[in-house]
């Protein structure tokens, strides 16, 4: 059977009938003794909040706990670099104009292997200059009449024939110059300046170029793991001169190639959303997945090279910071 427990009929203790019974008690109250007494500032905490001098050293010292935490922020950023643009180099330059970098500078600067090959200025619409000259040939003799005719005298004709050459020539200096000028990158698109950037790419960064100039990466030839390796010696050293295939046709896709393109289109977006695009959110969107997905591919290639050549190479040629690839990239 439970406990019976009494139904007090009143909370509050009960007045001591005389001095003699009277016991120590206090009143009920719904709170705790400590929480009680702390309930209501004292004269000092009140004295203190409307003390001026006080209230001066807590802005004070607010005010310089901020500015602190504003240069620890720059310095941390300035030491990181830029996530998105990251440092001016000539092979950068080199992708916003209409002509190869400069094999001494590029050379001198930041010892980009196969930018010398690149002599050719690049034209629009796939064209190079060889194939702009025969067709400017081909049009003027299309255009020119057979040489028998020049020299034939008409006499109802208004010019001689030294006057219809000259003009002959001027029209042809006309027509040359305005191939020219539609042939130009400058006058092209975004999308063809990003296809003849690729092909600049591909030939600068890609691993058909650089496998003869950069020294291999440091790495264990035989990929079998130590424990189901063969014991002989023969095989040993049959797995160790084992080499891979020759390489068929240009690099396309290695990571070197693919970190390279994304900071050709890093750098395009970044400048349209600066200037006209500052209201695009969906390009910003776009902005951040490339910036993140060329993170990703940098801390593959760090991991995978080891900071060897090849991740050295493609840093130092993009003018890549440590923030491109380190912490959290937030834009």
């Amino acid at each position: 059977m439970p406990p019976r427990i009494p139904v007090f009929k009143c909370l509050r203790a009960s007045k001591p009938t005389n001095s003699s019974t009277a016991t120590t008690s206090r009143p009920f109250t719904s709170t705790s003794a400590p929480q009680a007494s702390t309930a209501t500032p004292t004269a000092t905490q009140r004295r203190r909040r409307h003390d001026p001098y006080a209230i001066a050293q807590a802005k004070a010292r607010k005010a310089a706990n901020l500015s602190r935490q504003e240069v620890l922020k720059k310095e941390r950023a300035a030491a990181l670099g830029d996530p998105v643009r990251g440092l001016d180099t000539p092979f950068l330059r080199s992708l916003n104009n209409d002509s190869p970098p400069d094999p001494a500078t590029s050379r001198s600067d930041s010892e980009v292997p196969g930018s010398s090959a690149q002599d050719v200025k690049p034209l629009n619409f796939a064209l190079d200059t060889t194939e702009l000259a025969q067709g400017l040939e081909h049009s003027k003799w299309l255009s020119s009449p057979p040489p028998s005719q020049l020299e034939e005298e008409d006499a109802t004709a208004e010019i001689t024939p030294e006057e219809r050459q000259s003009l002959q020539e001027e029209e042809h200096a006309t027509a040359t110059e305005a191939l020219k000028r539609i042939s130009s990158l400058s006058l092209g698109s975004s999308k063809a300046n990003l296809h003849v950037n690729i092909r600049r790419i591909v030939s600068t960064f890609g691993r058909h170029t650089t496998d003869s100039t950069l020294p291999p990466a440091v790495s264990d030839p035989d990929r079998t793991p130590v424990g189901l390796r063969p014991a002989s010696a023969s095989a040993i050293a049959d797995s160790a001169q084992h080499q891979r295939p020759p390489r068929v046709g240009p690099d396309t896709g290695s990571s070197e190639v693919q970190i390279a393109i994304l900071t050709a289109k890093i750098r395009t977006l970044a400048d349209f959303l600066a200037g006209r695009g500052s209201t695009d959110k969906v390009n910003k969107r776009n902005l951040r997945l490339l910036v993140h997905r060329r993170q990703r591919l940098l801390r593959y290639l760090e991991r995978r090279d080891r900071g060897g050549p090849r991740f050295q190479n493609v840093v130092n040629a993009l003018g890549l910071t440590e923030g491109t690839w380190k912490g959290e990239i937030s834009l």
